[in-house]
């Protein structure tokens, strides 16, 4: 059964209602855009490819759009729609509907957390031209949601980041050939966990 973007809505809507969306006090904030649309086939998801950038330690990741909280932005829903529009160029508050967020995902630094991404998703309503800035993104994917949860979408990577000793195999999602791992892999299953048709967190 395809994913149905009133469900998320009301699934959201009972996860809020227990959660705080105010930034963390002590800790450096950073949003991202889980930017949902309904497509023939069943909801999508927006992901992009970081551009290649050796100051960027996620240098050519897969991502959702985002980045760290700016003292301009009014909270962190502004960051997400700063970011989402300097990123991919999507007037998320013009072609979206803001429906909620979903549990903030830690990025730690040795033992301690470095700052928290909060994940909010957005509807969209109407279909865009997305205009990726080449410095920041490579490529866009909108990733079908149902196909995330069939066995020919698990695959997993070697941790390819700096550390001592064996590095472990962490699991992954192949979309469209692209792998996609880490946080983003993270927040992508608490998105279908919360949905219901997902595997547990």
């Amino acid at each position: 059964m395809p994913f149905d973007l009133r469900e998320l809505k009301r699934a959201l809507s009972a996860l809020n209602a227990t959660m705080s969306l105010e930034a963390p006090g002590q800790i450096r904030a950073a949003a991202v855009a889980a930017v949902v649309r309904q497509a023939p086939g069943g909801a999508e998801v927006l992901l992009i490819r970081r551009a290649e950038d050796e100051r960027d330690p996620w240098s050519g990741h897969m991502a959702l759009p985002g980045g760290h909280h700016d003292p301009d932005d009014a909270d962190l829903v502004a960051t997400a729609l700063r970011e989402t529009r300097e990123e991919v160029g999507l007037e998320l508050d013009r072609a979206a509907e803001w429906i909620g967020f979903l549990e903030r995902a830690p990025v730690r630094a040795g033992q301690r957390p470095a700052f928290e991404i909060l994940p909010l998703v957005f509807a969209l309503g109407r279909e865009v031209q997305l205009q990726p800035d080449p410095r920041e993104v490579k490529a866009v994917v909108w990733a079908p949601l149902d196909q995330l949860l069939l066995p020919a979408a698990q695959t997993s990577i070697v941790y390819p980041g700096p550390m001592s000793g064996p590095r472990p195999s962490l699991p992954a999602f192949d979309v469209q050939g692209h792998v996609v791992w880490g946080l983003t892999y993270r927040i992508l299953q608490n998105l279908l966990a919360v949905w219901g048709q997902g595997a547990p967190r």
